[in-house]
This record gives structure tokens, C-alpha cells and sequence, in this order.
């Protein structure tokens, strides 16, 4: 346990009572995205949130990096409140978005060109940046393809070079909203215990917006369960299995067991938000 939490001191992540409607019409009618988000993350956790299509998965990713305001609650990240995007962040999602001109050592790049303080000093320090993304890149299987092109690469290597891209500015916290969603399952798996490796490297903050059950079960220790629209959070499961976990693991019953079990509530909060015929 860190020092952090276990001297009782603040939370990492603390949504406190965190509603948002989208605009000033929607708030006034009572027409909220998420609603009643309370939320408390030790730092260096890694939170995983699955749910239906359309709870406000997504929305509550723009909160987290500041780039929604709340309509009410407010929302505290490493001790400080959110009034604009967050610098300390990293993201990830579902297609890489990888600039196809640029090499993949210059796309992971692309943070210390523009995030402060590493852009007052990119010129200056660029070959030092360089070599921390050629490193990078080695550790996620892509040496050898620093200096190709994104067309030159497959959709899982380009998915490695984007959460590459993501930590190359050393964020204590990784947001990754469907990153392995388009990918095959062998090269998801493969990602799988990429990303948890780096992690126990690094221990930064994690959360990740999944559908894949599995997936959430084998990363993350603890996973979020979202009601439909309007969202908020209605189970918590802390996954209390082994670390390092290995992909023999997901074959295993007690795995299992947990996966079936957030299955079923999703299927509860499928069926609570069918209307009545």
C-alpha cells in the first residue's frame, strides 16, 4: 500500500456527487448524461468500467480528463481540482490515430512537442526524447518498426505505438477508452499483458472503458459497473485475484465466476432499462 493511502490522505481520483447534462436546455429539463458520480481511486489503481452502449462510458472518460465541466459535484485529481484538461493524463482509445506522415518514433513523440514543460525543451533535447521512444517502443514488441510509417504496420501495432505515444510524456494516469475493441482476440490478448507489464513497471493510474468482460477481469483491480442512461456507477467488484496474472488464469473458474457474475449485472441493467410494453 502507498503512503498516500495508507495514511488516509486524498484519493487520486474523487468525484464527489458529479452530475452533467450537456447543455443548458438539457439541465434545466433534468436531462442528465451521468449522474450521482461518487468515486474514489487509490493512486497508482487500476479501474476498469463496463457497461451497456450509451450509459456514459465515454462521457464520464471527458470528466476525468477535464475535458467536460460538471454541471454539479466537482471532481479532484491528484489533489486538485479539475478546471481544464489535465496535463497529466495520457489517452488511448479505440482507433490509434497515428499521423500517417510521421514515422512511428515521431507519432509517439508528438506529446513532448506540444506538453509542457518537454516542449519548451524539445529542440534542445530532442535526440533524449528520441531515445526514450525508441525505448518504448522496444518494450511493447515494435523494434525494428520505429522508423515505418503507420501504413506499414498492422492495426495491433499501431495500437502498441498509441499507448506508446500516450506514456511517452510519463502521465500518472492512462485513460484508454476501447483500445483493443477492433482488434483480433490473439493480438488482444497479446496487448493485454503489454499494457499490465507496463503497468507494474510504472504503477501510473489506469482507467479503462471496456465491453470486453474479460478483459476488465484479467487488468484491472477493481471494476465498475454503469446503469443506462442516465449513467452512474451501481456495482463495484474488486477483483481479488493474484498478481502477475497470466493468460492461463482467464481459463481458470474462479475467473470465470467473476466474468459470469458482471455479465449478469449488466444483464439487469439491460432489462431495468427496457420500458414496460
Amino acid at each position: 500500500m502507498d503512503a498516500a493511502a495508507s495514511h488516509g490522505a486524498a484519493h487520486f481520483v474523487d468525484f464527489q456527487d458529479v452530475w452533467l447534462a450537456y447543455n443548458e436546455a438539457l439541465l434545466r429539463a433534468n436531462q442528465f448524461a451521468v449522474e450521482a458520480i461518487d468515486l474514489k481511486v487509490r493512486q497508482g489503481e487500476f479501474i476498469a468500467i463496463v457497461g451497456p452502449s450509451g450509459c456514459g462510458k465515454s462521457t464520464f472518460m471527458k470528466l476525468a480528463t477535464g475535458l467536460k465541466m460538471p454541471s454539479m459535484g466537482r471532481i479532484l485529481i491528484d489533489g486538485q481540482r479539475v478546471t481544464g484538461p489535465l496535463k497529466i493524463s495520457g489517452m488511448a482509445f479505440q482507433a490509434p490515430s497515428l499521423l500517417p506522415w510521421r514515422t512511428t518514433v515521431d507519432n509517439v513523440m508528438l506529446p513532448l512537442e506540444i506538453v509542457e514543460p518537454y516542449r519548451a525543451s524539445f529542440r534542445q533535447r530532442r535526440k533524449e526524447y528520441e531515445e526514450r521512444a525508441r525505448h518504448l517502443l522496444q518494450k511493447v514488441g515494435l523494434g525494428g518498426y520505429e522508423d515505418k510509417f503507420p501504413w506499414q504496420l498492422s492495426g495491433g501495432m499501431q495500437q502498441r505505438a498509441s499507448i506508446c505515444r500516450a506514456l511517452i510524456h510519463e502521465p500518472k494516469m492512462l485513460l484508454l477508452d476501447e483500445p483493443f475493441g477492433a482488434l483480433d482476440a490473439f493480438t488482444r490478448e497479446e496487448l493485454w499483458c503489454i499494457l499490465r507489464d507496463l503497468w507494474a513497471e510504472q504503477r501510473f493510474n489506469v482507467i479503462l472503458v471496456t465491453h470486453d468482460l474479460r478483459e476488465s477481469v484479467f487488468l484491472a483491480d477493481t471494476v465498475y459497473v454503469m446503469s443506462g442512461s442516465p449513467g452512474r456507477f451501481v456495482v463495484r467488484r474488486d477483483i481479488e485475484l493474484p498478481r502477475p496474472r497470466e493468460l492461463e488464469l482467464t481459463y481458470t473458474r474462479a475467473f470465470s465466476d467473476i466474468v459470469h457474475e458482471l455479465r449478469g449485472h449488466i444483464g439487469a441493467v439491460r432489462s431495468s432499462a427496457v420500458p414496460a410494453p
